[in-house]
């Protein structure tokens, strides 16, 4: 009889100890909303964009805001779908992920195009190789992926969108109208090695980490997007976002490229990607905050703050009327349809 009462209050405790912890810690009656952040986006430069934000976001709510970086998708994408963190910025794809393993989930802004409106709410994957390797890809005046077969190829992360999801269907849409890779899908291009796609295959876990990948000759292809290195490179030759553009490592680039200053990179394909928005977990905000939190985001406030919309060095590039928009969770289809 004592064990069974031993037992009993064992787990009364086990529940009550579990019953505090998922307490709704950034609800109604809580003073703190925690944004969780990709690696790409966790670096010291863009420190004071992070920072900009989270002032933003305790003036709307008149809550305190935590931090969080990661060094990880999963972890930044894992942290907004069980409730650890109450908004994220996310890729699409990684968007995709979280709503898929928790609905609750919900895109909250996106920042525009140049236009100030969604039509052009775009940033561009790319695949790229060291200048002086370009000649092997080059077709005329353009560039074929063709001779990509066979190489090291470094991605981002598998829940990256322009790191993986759109440049591994891309790759795949083009070479399964081969006989020789008629089977192949984006599983294929996970790992390399004897009679696989790539002879190599290595993940940065940022675009940063890609890029440097490719800088370092670990990889002799790198897929990653454009914003993401924004800050550490300018353009050289060519024609931004184009095939063939020629990007070099600014001299005083920080971590992670300042190892690698001058180098050079040629661009061989380049892929539009939809915008990355801000999500939040509609179980630990409520409807009111949440309408608070878009109404910020969506001011002239923010679109005409310096250091979030910045024409070098913010967390988004200011070339027009660029500001965040609502978006609804439909517009994020066509991420999804490149895993069906």
């Amino acid at each position: 009889m004592k064990k069974a009462l031993t037992l009993f209050i064992m787990v009364c405790i086990f529940v009550a100890v579990l019953s505090g912890c998922s307490t709704n810690s950034a609800g109604a009656g809580s003073d703190t909303i925690t944004i969780a952040w990709l690696p790409n986006d966790s670096g010291d430069d863009k420190s004071a964009s992070r920072e900009e934000i989270g002032k933003i976001i305790e003036g709307a709510t008149g809550k305190k805001v935590e931090l969080q970086t990661t060094t990880d998708y999963t972890i930044a994408i894992e942290a907004v779908a069980n409730g650890s963190a109450d908004l994220a910025y996310l890729g699409p794809q990684g968007y995709v992920e979280a709503h898929d393993k928790n609905e609750k989930v919900l895109p909250l802004v996106v920042p525009s195009g140049e236009s100030g409106t969604l039509d052009d709410a775009k940033y561009y994957s790319w695949l790229s190789v060291k200048k002086g390797n370009e000649a092997a890809y080059q077709d005329g005046d353009g560039f074929k992926i063709d001779n990509i077969a066979g190489k090291k190829m470094s991605f981002v992360s598998t829940s990256s969108t322009s790191g993986f999801k759109v440049p591994t269907s891309g790759i795949v849409g083009y070479f399964s109208k081969m006989d020789q890779y008629k089977t192949l899908t984006a599983d294929d291009l996970m790992e390399g090695g004897s009679g696989k796609f790539f002879s190599e295959v290595l993940f940065g876990n940022s675009h940063q980490g890609s890029a440097v990948n490719l800088l370092s000759g670990k990889a002799d292809v790198a897929a990653f997007c454009d914003f993401c290195v924004s800050n550490y490179v300018e353009l050289a030759d060519g024609e931004d976002n184009k095939t063939g553009a020629v990007y070099q490592v600014k001299a005083d680039a920080e971590e992670p490229f300042n190892a690698f200053p001058g180098e050079q990179f040629e661009v061989i394909s380049v892929t539009p990607v939809l915008n990355t928005p801000f999500v939040v977990n509609t179980e630990k905000l409520d409807q009111a905050t949440v309408d608070k939190l878009i109404e910020a985001f969506t001011s002239d406030e923010v679109a005409n703050n310096p250091k979030i919309f910045a024409p070098k060095g913010g967390l988004f590039t200011k070339k027009g009327n660029e500001k965040m928009l609502s978006v609804e969770d439909s517009w994020f289809e066509p991420i999804r349809e490149l895993s069906k």
